[in-house]
């Protein structure tokens, strides 16, 4: 029978262990990158946002809200 891991499990496996430098040339790799590393970077985002207090969570939220302002999203349609 084969193993199954979800996404979740499939990332944190994928990057424990690494070092500082390693998860930073991750996200910087991921970032602007291939669409299929944006499930990575949600994991990430959620470990992050878990660890946050209300008042960091409001401010990353201001912040996300004041970029999607300043952009024009292109047509979903092709």
């Amino acid at each position: 029978m084969p193993v199954t891991i979800d996404l979740r499990q499939a990332v944190l496996h994928k990057v424990h262990g690494q070092s500082e430098e390693d998860l930073r040339a991750m996200i910087e790799g991921s970032v602007d990158g291939p669409e299929a590393a944006l499930p990575g970077l949600g994991v990430m985002f959620e470990m992050v946002w878990k660890d946050l207090e209300k008042a960091k969570q409001d401010r990353v939220i201001s912040m996300l809200h004041r970029h999607l302002e300043k952009m024009t999203p292109g047509s979903i349609m092709s």
